[in-house]
This record gives structure tokens, C-alpha cells and sequence, in this order.
């Protein structure tokens, strides 16, 4: 894992500061134009003590140079090079290494909508939760764009799953997270392609038995554009591992059965 801060000083004096509330992690994949208005967006948005980190997987990434010109005007803005292995599971490892929030937010570049959501998040940890999902399929949670075919996989998993598990929320697929630094040790997923393993982190969560919340949000993918990494093979693949896991591990007659710690608020 390599830092990559605009200078040392502004790394020091990031380190320096009081204790930051939140670590807001964006794992990236050449989503340059989606770095340069999230950044500008999650820093007025967010008003507690943060920082945002962005993992990238190759030297070379095009976001590098905006994540250098966005350091001179965010303080709270980090780039973070993930040398160990490709994939989302060794970015996260790295962004969660580098970070310093007594929180962790699992954010993606390409989806704008749950900013609005992170305050709710917040305090949804702040009443007591360990850790928090959104969720784009209730409450008056939506989503918007990006591929039709992973929207309609996405649903039928999440609705498969809750009337094949015991699960206490309505959308662990999403890779939109928050959660204690502390307990990512323990929530630490396997792995597989896409974002399955966010799936898994929601499923580990209820296992382990810590207090849960969720949030609904408004998913817009892809509205800056942007490399997506959808595969659909490798990814059904990878979500169908994780489905069975959960279902052989939480299934409908798990006890105590996972319940939400704070009520869901609906979104209007």
C-alpha cells in the first residue's frame, strides 16, 4: 500500500489533526470524472471531522493527476495506491489500513444519490449501530441507471435472499457500508468478483451479531460516466457463491434472528 498525498507535509499535517469522525473509502477503477465531482460533493456534504481516501489498483490510473489537483484545495483528501493485489477486497484492506476515522464509509465513485443518506448514516452509528446498509429497496429507497441487467440481478438476489435467509435487511448487495474501523478485522470478506463481497460483509455483520441499521438511499449509477467493471459471468458467479454461503450459514431459522438495532426511517 503506498500513500500518495500531495506532498509529505499535507500527509503529516492530515495525521496531525484532532480524531476524525469518519474515513470515507473510494475504491476507483479510472473513474476520473467521478472523482472530481464526488470529492467536491462528499466535502460539502459531510460535517463531521473526515477524510476521504481513493484506492487504486494501477500506477498508471487516470484519476491520479485529479486526486493531485483536488489535494491542493482538500485536505481531507487522500489517494492511496493498493500494491497488493488487484480487486475490491485488497483495495478496501488498503483504504481501511490508511485510514484513521472512527468510522468507515464504503462509498462508490459512480453513485451520487447516497451522499444524501450519509448524515443518516452517521447517525444511525452515532444511536449505537455497528454496522449500517443502505438500501435502494425499501423504505423509499430507488435506484437509477447503470446496467439493466445488473439492476434486475441485484433485486432478484436481494428478494431471493430474504425469503431464503434470516436476514434483517433489504438490500446486502449494495456496496454502500458503514461501519466501526475496529470490527473490519472481523467482517473481512473472502473475496470475488465485483462487489460481492459486500454482500458478504452484510451477511458476516449479522453472524457476528453486532447492532445493525439501515438506510434507504437513491441510487444513481454512472451519472459522470466513467470505466464500469461489470462482468456479468464472473460476477453471477460470484454472488451466487455468496447467496448459498449465506443461506447455509443465516438461514431462516438462525437464532437469535438478526433484527435492525434502529428502527428504519422511510425516505420521502
Amino acid at each position: 500500500m503506498k500513500v500518495h498525498p500531495v506532498s509529505d507535509a499535507t500527509f503529516q499535517s492530515t495525521e496531525s489533526k484532532s480524531p476524525l469522525t469518519l474515513s470515507i473509502i473510494v475504491p476507483v477503477r479510472n473513474d476520473a470524472p467521478s472523482v472530481n465531482v464526488m470529492v467536491r460533493i462528499l466535502s460539502s456534504i459531510v460535517d463531521v471531522p473526515n477524510e476521504i481516501i481513493v484506492v487504486y489498483d494501477d500506477p498508471d490510473d487516470i484519476c491520479i493527476p485529479v486526486i493531485e489537483q483536488l489535494c491542493v484545495r482538500y485536505s481531507n483528501l487522500r489517494g492511496v495506491h493498493n500494491d497488493r493485489a488487484r480487486g475490491l477486497v485488497p483495495a478496501l484492506e488498503a483504504g481501511v489500513k490508511a485510514a484513521s476515522g472512527e468510522y468507515v464509509l464504503i462509498y462508490a465513485a459512480d453513485e451520487i444519490g447516497p451522499i444524501l443518506a450519509i448524515q443518516e448514516m452517521l447517525h444511525a452509528m452515532e444511536s449505537g449501530c455497528e454496522f449500517v446498509s443502505a438500501t435502494r429497496y425499501a423504505g423509499g429507497g430507488r435506484r437509477y441507471g447503470g446496467s439493466l441487467l445488473g439492476h434486475a440481478l441485484s433485486r432478484a438476489a436481494n428478494f431471493a435472499f430474504g425469503l431464503c435467509s434470516a436476514t434483517a435487511f433489504s438490500d446486502c448487495t449494495t456496496g454502500i457500508k458503514m461501519f466501526r474501523r475496529e470490527i473490519f478485522e472481523r467482517l473481512k470478506p473472502v473475496g470475488g468478483a465485483g462487489w460481492s463481497c459486500a454482500f458478504e460483509m452484510a451477511i458476516r455483520a449479522q453472524l457476528l451479531g453486532v447492532r445493525l441499521g439501515e438506510v434507504p438511499i437513491v441510487s444513481i449509477d454512472r451519472l459522470f460516466g466513467g470505466q464500469s467493471t461489470f462482468e456479468p459471468i464472473p460476477w453471477i458467479l460470484a454472488y451466487f457463491k455468496v447467496f448459498l454461503w449465506g443461506v447455509a450459514h443465516l438461514p431462516p431459522w438462525y437464532s437469535p434472528k438478526p433484527r435492525l438495532a434502529v428502527p428504519r426511517k422511510a425516505r420521502l
